[in-house]
């Protein structure tokens, strides 16, 4: 039979999975430039407010992404990540500097487009603190148009645009039963694109992910996200929604003392409005250095 705190538990994260749902029901959902948002859905996953090793790392993404209309993309996510020894208002703090490389191909009325290159900066600063299985994290992401761009073309890795994301986190982690659920909530404000004087209203996310470990060295579990605007581009009523779910799992290796992990993801969407929909895969390989 199993024991009683166990049940309980997993009671408590289907709860916690209902009221995500609900949360983001009772918005209306609302586009972006494109179809294009700052914000890349399914960032956040699976142990996301959990503190981490002092020191650096790199986490490297092969992201792949299919839609409806025969688009895509395949990029490589490439972020250096700093833990500060040290804590800043007793939160472990850490630094990071995003950007991604590849491919992106775009399809619009019959028109087709697709460009090599490389994106946006996105320099974030994370704070986590840690209370028994509660983990909790605050972030503030920015986004610095530094990709490739031309506002004649269909298929763009940058937005030209800057935006300033923010929001919080929590996990919930036993190391006892090896349940874990996170889910990560945040807000993006973007700054007119200069090239087209158009604007992506104000929009909202959440990245979201449960796990079961089956061993001291990997888990299985499911992902999800939601994306929508809750405000219309350049002062309309143009929104954008999409939500996602999807199967995912994980391994913990050693190198010499050092840990590194693997994580696979995929999600399939549904439910877009005013924005291409489809499937996209995540490979990541986090490093230690």
């Amino acid at each position: 039979m199993q024991p009683l705190n166990d049940r309980l538990e997993g009671k408590q994260i289907a709860r916690l999975l209902a009221l995500l749902v609900f949360i983001v029901a009772i918005h209306r959902a609302h586009a972006d430039e494109s179809g294009v948002s700052f914000w890349l859905p399914g960032t956040f996953g699976s142990f996301a407010a959990l503190r981490g090793d002092p020191g650096w790392s790199l986490p490297l993404t092969y992201y792949h992404s299919s839609v409806n209309d025969d688009a895509g993309s395949d990029l490589l996510l490439i972020t250096p990540t700093y833990v500060l020894p040290a804590p800043i208002m007793g939160a472990q703090a850490t630094v990071a500097l995003g950007t991604r490389l590849g491919r992106v191909e775009a399809a619009s009325g019959g028109e087709r487009d697709s460009r090599s290159g490389v994106g946006d900066l996105y320099p974030t600063l994370l704070l986590k603190t840690n209370n028994g299985v509660h983990n909790y994290m605050s972030y503030t992401m920015v986004g610095v148009p530094a990709g490739a761009y031309q506002a004649s073309r269909l298929a763009n890795l940058g937005t030209n645009h800057w935006s300033l994301d923010g929001g919080g986190g929590y996990t919930y982690w036993n190391d006892k039963t090896g349940r874990e659920f996170s889910a990560v909530l945040g807000l993006t404000y973007n700054f007119r694109n200069p090239d087209t004087d158009y604007r992506n209203g104000l929009s909202s996310h959440v990245d979201w992910a449960a796990s079961q470990t089956f061993s001291p060295h990997s888990y299985l579990g499911v992902v999800g996200y939601f994306y929508y605007q809750l405000a219309g581009d350049s002062g309309t009523d143009n929104k954008s929604k999409v939500s996602a779910i999807g199967p995912q799992a994980g391994w913990f290796f050693k190198r010499g003392e050092q840990r590194w992990s693997v994580n696979l993801k995929g999600y399939f969407e549904f439910g877009a409005r005013n924005r291409p929909d489809g499937w996209n895969a995540w490979l990541t390989l986090a490093m230690p250095l």
